[in-house]
């Protein structure tokens, strides 16, 4: 009878355990990488919308954003099970620590992406159509890191689909300010996930896999500020193409400055210490949470009433 109880009482435990170790394999004790693909999706709602959505739209844009997000880290992780255990940063990971098998991610991704393209039959023809093309993209990413010298740029154009199957959803056709805010999504995408990168630095070096970090080398705090300058300009021309209010240009305003000041201390950062490890991946970590309210700031100021 002892032993049954000794048992049934470590039963929960497992449970938890592993619960937990699922809810880190789709990244929601991390919520920023999460808001961060989000964050294209609602502006290109309330643009395309000229206002806020319907909340069936909005309600459908969310959950299939977060499906798909969950399935490419899944599908992230399975490819770099054998790399991420040598790298500082993605060493504890569930696949990486060998705390949940493969099946049961494969498993998990299948449900994932079954969410996902169960919400495609209430999109317009194009919406569904850019939302089967956006797949591939998302399940070849992880390789790209292994063949392709700036891996984040393929990110960044499966983050370009956050803006496109949004907006085809709410007119069924892309039009001249889609584009602008296309260009701008993925020149961001590919800044900030640069900013992300550039702690892993010597592991990726080390272990033979490419990143943008790695490929702008000494220029990478330039290369930041050029993205993040890019940006802004792309920005500029969907805020004069959609017309948009004050409440934009302020909010664009504010963001110009974050960007232009995250540029410097970057910059200054690199110069100043390249030894250290654990301070980079503390402040680089910082910097790309910052876009998250930098995004959410942009959008308050997308919706806003115009004139």
């Amino acid at each position: 009878m002892a032993e049954t109880a000794v048992v049934n009482s470590q039963l929960p435990t497992t449970s938890v355990s592993t619960w937990r170790a699922i809810a880190q394999l789709l990244r929601w004790h991390k919520p920023a990488g999460r808001l961060i693909l989000l964050i294209p999706a609602l502006w290109s709602l309330v643009l395309a919308s000229n206002g806020l959505p319907s909340v069936t739209l909005l309600g459908i844009i969310i959950v299939g954003t977060i499906a798909t997000s969950a399935a490419g880290c899944i599908i992230n992780d399975i490819w770099d099970r054998n790399i991420d255990p040598h790298v500082q940063r993605t060493q504890h990971r569930p696949l990486a620590s060998r705390r949940l098998s493969v099946t049961l991610a494969l498993g998990l991704m299948v449900i994932a992406f079954g969410c996902a393209w169960g919400l495609t039959f209430y999109l317009t023809p194009l919406g569904y159509g850019l939302a089967i093309a956006a797949v591939p993209v998302i399940i070849l990413y992880p390789l790209a890191k292994r063949v392709f010298p700036i891996p984040q740029l393929v990110l960044a154009l499966a983050w370009g689909f956050a803006v496109l199957i949004p907006w085809a959803a709410v007119q069924g056709r892309l039009t001249l300010t889609t584009a602008w805010l296309w260009g701008a999504v993925v020149v961001w995408t590919l800044a900030f996930d640069t900013v992300y990168a550039m702690p892993d630095r010597p592991d990726d070096r080390r272990l033979g896999v490419h990143s943008s970090a790695l490929f702008f080398g000494a220029y990478a705090p330039l290369a930041i500020a050029l993205l993040y300058g890019c940006t802004i300009l792309l920005l500029v021309g969907v805020g004069y193409i959609a017309n948009l209010s004050w409440r934009f240009w302020l909010a664009l305003g504010v963001t110009s400055y974050f960007w232009l000041r995250q540029s410097l201390q970057i910059y200054s950062h690199e110069r100043r210490d390249t030894q250290t490890t654990t301070l980079p991946i503390q402040t680089y970590g910082r910097y790309f949470n910052e876009n998250v309210w930098l995004g959410f700031l942009l959008w308050v100021g997308m919706w806003c009433p115009r004139p």
